[in-house]
């Protein structure tokens, strides 16, 4: 019987793979500089559509700069 793991650390532990699902338990903790968040939005408070318009593609814009968002293809 032979069995290969999804998940492993390489020789010398600076490389890991993960092949399988990954599930973060209530009250876990991630540690390192791997997430960026995007830029706050504030509340909409437009009144019109235009207005409106305008705020979500500020949102949009910070979801590309930090890299949660794939950035327009030119």
């Amino acid at each position: 019987m032979s069995y290969n793991a999804k998940n492993y650390t390489e020789q010398g532990g600076d490389v890991t793979h993960f092949g399988g699902k990954v599930i973060f338990e209530e009250g876990c903790e991630v540690e390192g500089n791997s997430f960026t968040p995007a830029e706050n939005q504030a509340d909409s408070t437009a009144t019109t559509v235009a207005a409106l318009k305008d705020e979500f593609n500020a949102l949009l814009t910070k979801l590309k700069t930090a890299g949660l968002m794939a950035a327009d293809e030119e």
